[in-house]
């Protein structure tokens, strides 16, 4: 089995150790005050992580697709300065004031 560092870090935070190769065998345990992990335990941690890893997926590809988050305030904006939302304050006139101030060339 290849273990994974994420899940002897999981497992055993802030431990000393290392890994010669990617099988248990290969893991040499440094770590005087924290016992080493078992292969089932390495196991088990490992599947928890990757399932957590495929849960939140999603996250990873909103966050490359969303507009930038200037671009949402921009949006919200020009929403509310045309009457399709209603103006929260202090937020709009905040942003007016900056806009009048530096105004887009033409």
């Amino acid at each position: 089995m290849r273990i994974r560092a994420d899940a002897i870090q999981s497992l055993r935070p802030g431990a000393s150790w290392s890994l010669n190769g990617n099988d248990y065998s290969g893991l040499e345990w440094l770590d005087e005050t924290q016992t080493k992990p078992t292969e089932e335990e390495l196991v088990a941690e490992s599947a928890k992580l990757e399932e957590l890893a495929q849960k939140n997926l999603y996250r990873r590809w909103r966050a490359m697709e969303y507009p930038s988050f200037g671009d949402q305030m921009d949006a919200l904006w020009h929403a509310m300065d045309a009457g399709d939302l209603p103006k929260i304050e202090p937020f709009y006139t905040d942003i007016k004031t900056v806009k009048e101030k530096y105004p887009k060339p033409e």
